[in-house]
């Protein structure tokens, strides 16, 4: 089993960014592949997922939730079961033995820790759930259950980065309309297209919720297919369907 990466920022909570090697599946999705929503087996992706659990939090009970780019965060006191996951793209709680896990194939995963409240997050971040608030929401929800933003830390995970993430004049209009300064995330590229900072929007949306401490760990899914499953890639090389990655965090003790 493979930890791509942990982060000092969250160093006093369980936690771990993987991709997909040492897991159970094949072909297409080889490797450890969770993706509930992929055609992949399913003995496989509850293989994956327990040994993704064992690997950064042992013992803990795995929470997710059924991913929509939304602005949605919920809390977790418990586990619910994978049939009945809420709507919703970001999850917090203060129970121990409960491991938030995030989904992503692109998308950046952020993890949130306020070590001294016993308060965690998760949060799935594409564009649209960037954009449309889930950060802040994230936030806010962990103030619910006692934390301080003040104190929270947040880490970003492996996501598609800029050199990667070619979009059109419509999708830079939408972001230059609702802030002329969110120009600075986008790059040109070819003609009529530009190049968008994902990880710099997502981690300017957390630093405007007013955390303090955020770490951006730069690691691109797209260009690295031996280490992460690629939404973007999979699409273009005309495959028929991609494995999802699992962002993990856990209260210690």
């Amino acid at each position: 089993m493979t930890v791509e990466a942990i982060c000092s920022a969250l160093i006093q909570a369980p936690h771990g960014f993987l991709g997909r090697r040492g897991g159970v599946s094949e072909g297409i999705c080889q490797g450890l592949n969770v993706g509930l929503g992929s055609g992949d087996d399913r003995a496989a992706i509850a293989e994956n997922r327990r040994r993704a659990v064992e690997a950064v939090a042992p013992g803990a009970t795995l929470v997710t939730v059924h991913q929509v780019h939304s602005a949605v965060a919920v809390v977790a006191t418990g586990p619910w079961p994978d049939e009945a996951r809420p709507h919703a793209d970001a999850i917090v709680t203060d129970r121990p033995g409960l491991a938030l896990g995030i989904l992503t194939a692109d998308c950046a995963p952020i993890l949130f820790a306020d070590a001294a409240a016993g308060v965690i997050g998760a949060a799935h971040a594409g564009w649209k759930g960037a954009f449309g608030g889930v950060v802040e929401a994230t936030v806010t929800a962990m103030e619910s259950l006692g934390a301080d933003r003040a104190r929270i830390a947040a880490a970003i995970g492996p996501a598609i980065a800029r050199r990667s993430y070619e979009v059109d004049e419509g999708f830079l209009r939408r972001f230059t309309e609702a802030d002329p300064e969110h120009e600075r995330f986008f790059t040109p590229g070819r003609d009529g297209h530009h190049q968008f900072d994902l990880e710099g929007f997502v981690a300017a949306r957390v630093g405007g919720a007013g955390v303090r401490r955020v770490e951006a760990l730069g690691l691109d899914t797209y260009s690295d297919p031996d280490r992460f499953f690629s939404y973007r890639r999979a699409t273009h090389r005309g495959e028929p369907d991609y494995g999802r990655q699992i962002s993990l965090i856990a209260l210690a003790g």
